[in-house]
């Protein structure tokens, strides 16, 4: 009896186990791929959540100059909605960039909850000008109110720093997402979708590319005003009177120097002679200035000793000097052919 008795007990396991067994074949395929599929999804949607945070209550539009492609308008009355307020100024190329990104997203969603309002706060006097910013909605197709921000009287109620820069608010008139500078526009959308109840997963379709060229820029913004002049060769001293420069022997890395007879103010640089010329030493593929002329005229470029295609310089805003995918160290020289040239910024791009 006590040889057979551990038979019988290894017997009585394996009936068990095989009972258990055939309890899981009876569960159909289907449900637990769906449980899987559930459980996944579930991931997806959580790692595509913007993180909201409430940043308190978003303050008005105050001391607003002008309305532009709209009526006034006011926070307050805007509760119910989902409100993006971008603050940009039209010579920023940091804006200019974002722009087609703001404009997709008030395309896609203003019939959704969405409303958009672009507070231009300006970063040279010219950008004052009423005319000068009716000018540049046009020029980038911005069909969303833009409220004309002069006096700084929004930008500092927000305690705002950057162009451009992005706070989002709920429909109870909280602010609960920022971003300042450029990128991370799929995760704006997002935060924008998942406000208004959509889906979070973006398609291809609506995914809008960012470039990657930003990434690869050696040279920082330079101003020509002496508020902020840092990038001036260290041969050359600035002067508020007129007086004549001549290009020293050698130029370093992300430094500009001139030649001929030239002028700063506390924003830009003015040509008093012909024939005026710029150099910088840059790396980047791409340079832009924001400049204008008394007279509209033709500027020369040449970079690396190379011709490039005239640029016709005229009124106040953002110009392109040099356009390729080669980021590596550049120098470019301007030719001036005409005074009353004025130069307030090198960008890159």
């Amino acid at each position: 009896m006590k040889k057979i008795l551990p038979y019988v007990l290894i017997l009585i396991v394996l009936f068990i186990a095989a009972g258990l067994y055939l309890d899981l074949k009876k569960v159909p395929m289907k449900t637990v791929e769906a449980m899987q599929s559930t459980d996944m999804q579930s991931k997806k949607e959580s790692m595509m959540k913007t993180e909201l945070k409430d940043y308190g209550s978003a303050p008005d539009f105050f001391n607003i100059q002008n309305w532009i492609n709209s009526e006034k308008l006011s926070t307050s009355e805007l509760k119910g909605k989902v409100v993006l307020v971008d603050f940009w100024t039209y010579s920023c190329i940091n804006c200019i960039r974002t722009i087609p990104y703001v404009n997709k997203w008030y395309d896609t969603y203003k019939d959704k909850g969405l409303v958009v309002v672009g507070v231009h706060t300006p970063e040279f006097g010219f950008e004052k000008e009423y005319a000068n910013v009716v000018a540049a909605v046009k020029r980038f197709n911005i069909h969303y109110p833009v409220a004309q921000d002069n006096q700084y009287a929004t930008w500092n109620a927000y305690n705002n720093q950057y162009w451009p820069a992005e706070y989002l608010i709920d429909q109870k008139g909280k602010i609960v997402y920022v971003h300042f500078g450029e990128g991370e526009y799929d995760k704006t959308e997002q935060a924008i979708r998942q406000l208004l109840g959509l889906d979070l997963e973006l398609t291809d379709d609506q995914m809008m590319s960012a470039g990657t060229g930003l990434k690869k820029i050696g040279s920082p913004e330079m101003y020509f005003g002496t508020n902020r002049l840092e990038f001036l060769s260290d041969q050359q001293k600035a002067s508020i009177s007129q007086k004549y420069f001549n290009f020293p022997e050698t130029l370093q890395l992300n430094n500009f120097a001139l030649e001929g007879t030239w002028r700063f103010t506390a924003e830009s640089v003015v040509s008093e002679q012909s024939n005026a010329k710029i150099r910088l030493k840059f790396n980047s593929g791409k340079l832009h200035m924001v400049a204008r002329s008394e007279d509209s005229q033709s500027i020369r470029i040449s970079v690396d000793g190379k011709a490039y295609p005239d640029v016709v310089v005229n009124d106040s805003e953002l110009y392109t000097l040099f356009d390729s995918e080669d980021y590596t160290d550049h120098v470019i020289e301007i030719l001036i052919p005409q005074k009353g040239f004025e130069a307030f910024t090198f960008t890159f791009g």
